[in-house]
């Protein structure tokens, strides 16, 4: 069975174990940061206060293989926790017990074709609506990698969710229905799958895999017809639009509910005009993604909670290594902790390399003390805090009720795992687009389309680098009421 970050330190029979994760969490709690930031230290490190008995288990010895963190995103209803799902099932993680028993449990809800998906949205709200609310989380390996999967929410209410979940990645896979008049509906003004697949680009998810799923719909029948009508649309607007190079695109045809071409390629007989891989095959075969295991620590936090009297953090290494009984300081109080435990793949190990999305059981610390998008650093490298920076913007599409951008706009500022309400202090200078040089004057406002340096105020002091410094740190995206109107990069911290 699935467990929830609440309990993903207790033992599980079961071979899997997926954690849910919000990054909306971290709105609500940025509203308590203020106190956060204290320096007082209510919990000082000592073995004295530390319960042994959270940490029992052997530590595991290195794995060798690549681990990669993949991201499920789409429009709300085109499979994405079915296929996770799936997966999970085809390569072993899930036994065959637990998939009949939420077969019979989708069966009594009336929801009979939504069982595979129950392996990742874990809880009552989500199997009773059959849409991803959080960040699902899971593992499994090839003989050639080791994998995280996040299954992001499709719908449009929890797209701050999905940042977070896209925020962790290394590679993207977009799902599409083939369905008639799913893609076209996702694909339209106002669906997902635009705005999914920006996002994920200006997160710096460089590798995109997409997958056209439910061709074994009776309205498709695994059509070339209609599978190459999706790519001519998709493929020119990820190119175009996206920036995404056509090295770094992957197309394949599957059904999710069958398992087709998820993890063997499909056989002839049923798709005799597809001659590329399977889905697996696809990702193993995947450039390797460039990792700083030599750099400072820097830690972004994507959820925290205490278990048997420890307090675990959840977050993505994106710069350094951390390994048991080492002192790193959470930002931006300023406390220091000590490290009593790594959990990688929710098997306690040595070390942990950038790149891995763990859990680290820490002392010196309240679970109370911490919030989403808060950061783990060395301390000898503290991460900045921020409240007003200067940054360089790409006014992707306004709200039609404020057509111009210009001093005093405010939006949603989302920042690696962090939410921040922010106002726009001043437009510094526009880029001319064809000539790539700033027009002499400032300008007044911009609209659509345009480059603009800007100096932006954020509510609550951050944690922020610069995008030249750590550009996973620095790269972030605005949004006003509900949609995403620019893309950034922090170019200087004032």
């Amino acid at each position: 069975t699935s467990t929830s970050a609440s309990s993903s330190s207790s033992s599980s029979t079961n071979s899997t174990t997926s954690t849910s994760t919000s990054a909306s969490s971290s709105s609500s709690s940025s509203t308590n940061s203020t106190t956060s930031t204290s320096t007082s230290n209510p919990n000082p490190i000592s073995q004295d206060n530390f319960d042994e008995e959270s940490l029992l288990g052997e530590e595991e010895e290195e794995d060798p293989r690549e681990h990669v963190n993949v991201v499920f995103i789409g429009h709300v209803d085109a499979g994405k926790s079915t296929i996770a799902g799936n997966i999970l099932f085809l390569t072993g993680m899930v036994d065959k017990r637990t998939v009949e028993k939420y077969e019979r449990e989708a069966k009594e809800k009336n929801r009979s074709t939504w069982f595979l998906s129950y392996i990742m949205d874990t809880n009552e709200e989500e199997r009773a609506k059959g849409k991803t609310v959080e960040v699902g989380r899971s593992y499994f390996s090839t003989s050639r990698k080791r994998y995280t999967i996040l299954d992001a929410p499709g719908h449009k209410n929890y797209v701050p969710n999905m940042i977070g979940g896209a925020s962790q990645a290394d590679v993207g896979i977009l799902v599409i229905s083939a369905k008639g008049g799913e893609f076209e509906s996702g694909f339209d003004r106002g669906g997902q799958t635009r705005e999914h697949a920006m996002l994920v680009k200006t997160l710096g998810i460089k590798q995109l895999v997409v997958v056209i799923n439910k061709m074994d719909e009776p309205s498709v029948e695994w059509s070339k017809q209609r599978y190459d009508e999706i790519l001519d649309k998709l493929g020119n607007y990820l190119r175009k639009e996206c920036m995404f190079a056509p090295k770094d695109l992957a197309f394949l045809p599957i059904s999710g509910y069958s398992g087709y071409n998820l993890v063997e390629k499909i056989p002839e007989s049923i798709c005799p005009w597809f001659e590329g891989k399977s889905l697996l095959q696809t990702l193993d075969e995947l450039e390797s993604t460039s990792r700083c295991d030599s750099g400072f620590v820097r830690i972004p936090i994507t959820d925290r909670y205490k278990d048997m009297g420890s307090v675990n953090i959840l977050g993505k290494i994106e710069s350094g290594t951390i390994s048991r009984d080492q002192i790193l300081t959470v930002m931006p109080n300023k406390v220091q902790v000590r490290v009593s435990a790594v959990f990688a793949d929710d098997k306690k190990v040595k070390r942990a390399k950038s790149g891995e999305n763990i859990r680290v059981v820490v002392q010196g610390i309240e679970e109370t003390d911490i919030s989403t998008g808060f950061v783990i650093c060395e301390p000898n490298s503290l991460i900045p805090i921020v409240t007003e920076f200067e940054a360089q913007l790409i006014i992707l599409e306004l709200l039609p009720t404020t057509p111009l951008f210009t001093a005093g706009y405010e939006a949603v500022l989302h920042i690696h795992n962090c939410i921040r309400e922010c106002s726009v202090l001043q437009l510094l200078k526009e880029i001319d687009r064809k000539t790539k040089k700033p027009f002499r004057k400032p300008p007044t406002f911009v609209k659509n389309g345009a480059i603009v340096f800007t100096r932006l105020r954020i509510s609550i002091p951050a944690c922020i680098e610069t995008f030249s410094a750590f550009a996973q740190l620095g790269r972030f995206t605005l949004r006003d009421k509900g949609k995403t109107v620019a893309i950034g990069k922090v170019t200087t911290i004032c």
